[in-house]
């Protein structure tokens, strides 16, 4: 895929002066907490997931507190997300990996993180990203939508979009780039009828100009 540079370099700028104070919206103290409260957000919203984590991490706030529980202990405390048997499982597999083979602490790595159970590369990415301040783009559906209509990645899978944004732009952005993208695809760039007419990037966006065409 060949991008047109200038049309990065706007894009990125546009975004930088829409969003400058943007970061993630799960609320957390520690790459621990952060970490729960990435798989948690699978499929369920960052506001519900806020909800859930404020209280349970209250009663539970070590890798050995969540590793002595029972799936079906967790299951009560986390039922208001989406998945909640699965994650409760994998949440609790996760945490006494976490216990017996790191000492309780989050590997900083990406190949430890996505081994654990309930840790994909969207997940590891955040962690990564947000809470020990690493470059990388997590891909979530804001991220995978917003990112291909703009074309600054042409790719049917949340990898490839993964590496054409990694290409498109510096790596010292990366991070930046992962958060500007959901806040634009809460915001303007929504999945059904995204505000076209409201956005101030319509003049690169590939969806855009496609749409006019026609």
């Amino acid at each position: 895929m060949t991008l047109d540079k200038e049309k990065v370099e706007n894009i990125i700028k546009e975004l930088e002066k829409l969003y400058p104070n943007a970061g993630t919206a799960l609320e957390y103290s520690n790459p621990f907490e952060l970490l729960i409260a990435a798989i948690l957000s699978a499929q369920t919203t960052d506001k519900q997931v806020n909800k859930i984590t404020k209280n349970l991490f209250k009663k539970y706030s070590t890798a050995a507190d969540f590793a002595a529980l029972k799936p079906e202990e967790l299951e009560k405390e986390i039922k208001g997300c989406g998945l909640y048997r699965n994650k409760s499982r994998n949440i609790i597999a996760a945490c006494r990996i976490l216990a017996k083979k790191y000492n309780g602490e989050v590997p900083s790595d990406f190949e430890s993180l996505i081994k654990l159970p309930g840790v994909g590369r969207k997940t590891a990415n955040v962690v990564l990203s947000s809470g020990f301040g690493k470059d990388a783009i997590a891909v979530d559906t804001h991220v995978f939508r917003v990112a291909n209509r703009l074309g600054l990645a042409q790719s049917s899978t949340p990898l490839g979009t993964e590496k054409d944004l990694m290409k498109a732009v510096k790596k010292d952005l990366w991070s930046k780039l992962h958060h500007w993208l959901i806040y634009h695809g809460r915001n303007i760039c929504t999945a059904r009828n995204p505000k076209c007419s409201l956005c101030t990037l319509k003049n690169w966006c590939s969806h855009y100009i496609r749409k006019k065409i026609k």
